[in-house]
């Protein structure tokens, strides 16, 4: 193996797990929640660093629906430091076929969970708190 790359290694080694880590906390929020069809890691610049759908959410285009709702995020965050209520936590929106819920890890990062009409909001709710807290170092600014 050629110098450069056992330098390297390591390093890619751990944006792999890293990677590999993101999926595996998405995947767990999907599965531990009824009626969810997808959760996606999101930047403020509306690109998602990671996803997970299931066979409807991934027909539903739901990266572009998170893409979209961005823009949302980025004005509540705004309004909520204009008025001197605080930082953006959580941001919850109810439409006729989804329910999309934001959960900020800080100004530049957030966890997106899309859920059906009759999904399990509360419990997506927790399982993207326990998210927040698994991942918060590796959005640490």
């Amino acid at each position: 193996m050629p110098a450069a790359l056992i330098l390297l290694e390591p390093r890619l080694r751990g944006e792999r797990e890293t990677v590999i880590m993101f999926k595996e906390a998405l995947q767990t929020i999907v599965e531990k929640t009824d009626g969810s069809l997808g959760a996606l890691i999101m930047g403020a610049d509306g690109l998602s660093v990671e996803k997970f759908f299931t066979d409807a959410g991934a027909e539903a285009n739901l990266d572009v629906a998170a893409a979209e709702f961005t823009s949302l995020v980025r004005n509540a965050s705004r309004s909520g430091s204009d008025l001197d209520l605080g930082e953006l936590r959580e941001l919850v929106v109810t439409l006729k076929s989804v329910t999309v819920v934001m959960r900020l890890f800080n100004k530049d990062y957030f966890v997106v969970l899309v859920l059906k009409p009759d999904g399990n909001l509360g419990r997506g709710r927790y399982e993207l708190r326990k998210a927040e807290l698994l991942l918060a170092k590796e959005f640490a600014v």
